[in-house]
């Protein structure tokens, strides 16, 4: 059997090589946002090709609607699996 100190470790591991990993929507956005912008913003969810952002005002989600079509484009060159970005205003911790 098993032990758990096993089990937690083996769950971790691959929780980190999901958070890691190259598709991982998480790690796009740090990868096509800017700095400045990434202070602003935070994953959400995705869902069937759709990435939801939060954005902490509505001047940022304006800001950010405009550069949407750009966004896109830079994400569609590294993940094909994103289809949309839908940016909603909500909390940023």
């Amino acid at each position: 059997m098993e032990a758990i100190k096993d089990t937690i470790k083996s769950v971790m591991q691959s929780w980190r090589e999901k958070k890691t990993s190259p598709n991982n929507p998480e790690a796009l956005l740090r990868k096509v946002f800017t700095a400045r912008e990434l202070k602003h913003i935070k994953f959400h969810y995705f869902k069937k090709g759709t990435l939801g952002v939060q954005v902490e005002s509505s001047s940022w989600l304006y800001h950010l609607s405009l550069k949407k079509p750009d966004l896109l484009a830079k994400i569609s060159k590294k993940s094909a699996e994103i289809k949309d970005i839908r940016f909603h205003i909500g909390e940023i911790n």
